[in-house]
């Protein structure tokens, strides 16, 4: 009889570094997207921020920036599932646990997904991860998440990563926040925000056609 093996969710050393090292460079929230190899998906071996207004409790992501991690992902060879499935973010509290925001948002954006995860870290230490399955009866699971130390990684990159927070976060004022601004440059209209990673009607038909693409072409 084969035995079965609960999901866990897994980040290799160096991609565990920068989430930590992301979380703390100011006192709000911050997010990205988890980039997995794609013979393990629930393997976390980088998260790769966007353009993103944030403030203590939420974060505000800018569509023009998300097109571009698709492209630049799909483009670098990567399927959907290994690059857009894994949403990440930070709570900078010491509570892990999805707010309503959150939930509401999970069920928006990553609701017509086969399949999409949630997981926060919080200031504290404290993890959340859930599983979630859209295809056949569905359903969801939390899942454990761990740092996998048998996995090759490399030596930690602050230079790097503090210079792609720089570039991409940009927080309300706050005492503490690494980078303070009015607005997100290169943003036109404000109306067309990813507010509270909610999907303009304009993006999710961008994002079903690439999604297409990219199967059709991997």
């Amino acid at each position: 009889m084969t035995q079965q093996t609960s999901p866990c969710l897994r980040f290799t050393p160096s991609a565990w570094a920068k989430l930590l090292f992301l979380r703390d460079c100011g006192d709000t929230e911050v997010g990205g997207f988890g980039i997995a190899p794609i013979d393990d998906l629930l393997l976390i071996e980088d998260i790769q921020l966007v353009r993103q207004r944030t403030s203590w409790a939420h974060v505000e992501f800018d569509d023009e920036s998300v097109a571009d991690h698709f492209d630049r992902n799909v483009e670098a060879g990567r399927r959907p599932e290994q690059f857009a499935r894994i949403w990440i973010h930070t709570h900078p509290g010491d509570c892990p646990e999805p707010s309503l925001t959150d939930e509401d948002t999970f069920d928006r954006v990553f609701g017509r997904s086969e399949w999409a995860m949630m997981f926060i870290l919080a200031r504290g230490g404290d993890t959340y991860a859930r599983l979630r399955f859209n295809v056949g009866p569905g359903g969801e699971v939390l899942v454990p998440a761990t740092v996998d130390f048998s996995v090759d990684f490399s030596a930690s990159e602050t230079d790097q990563w503090e210079q792609e927070y720089a570039e991409n976060v940009f927080a309300e004022t706050t005492a503490g926040s690494i980078r303070t601004v009015e607005r997100i440059p290169n943003h036109s209209d404000p109306e067309d925000s990813f507010e509270d990673f909610e999907l303009s009607d304009g993006w999710q038909e961008y994002m079903e056609q690439e999604l297409a693409f990219a199967g059709e072409l991997l």
